[in-house]
């Protein structure tokens, strides 16, 4: 199984199952963590998903990463909005 942002079936998207153990640690499956390049010491941010009884794991770099896109798109739109308004009041 290969990561791919875009997968859409449900083989693209499982890696198996977890148990919890008695002092709350999961172990990740050995083909997630080869798939998302995890390692010993990584950071990871542990979500309850919006939706669903479940959690969404997800690295604490990529994380960052993803808020700096989003952060230089909002930068992006609020100067489109800008320019729309002195256009319109022109």
């Amino acid at each position: 199984m290969t990561h791919d942002a875009r997968a859409t079936s449900v083989e693209d998207l499982f890696y198996g199952v977890v148990t919890i153990g008695e002092r709350g640690q999961v172990v990740v499956p050995a083909a997630a963590r080869k798939a998302h390049n995890l390692h010993p010491g990584d950071k990871l941010l542990v979500f309850r998903h919006p939706h669903v009884a479940g959690l969404v794991v997800a690295r604490l770099d990529e994380i960052q990463n993803l808020l700096d896109d989003l952060q230089q798109w909002r930068d992006f739109i609020s100067g489109v909005a800008e320019d729309a308004r002195e256009a319109a009041q022109t």
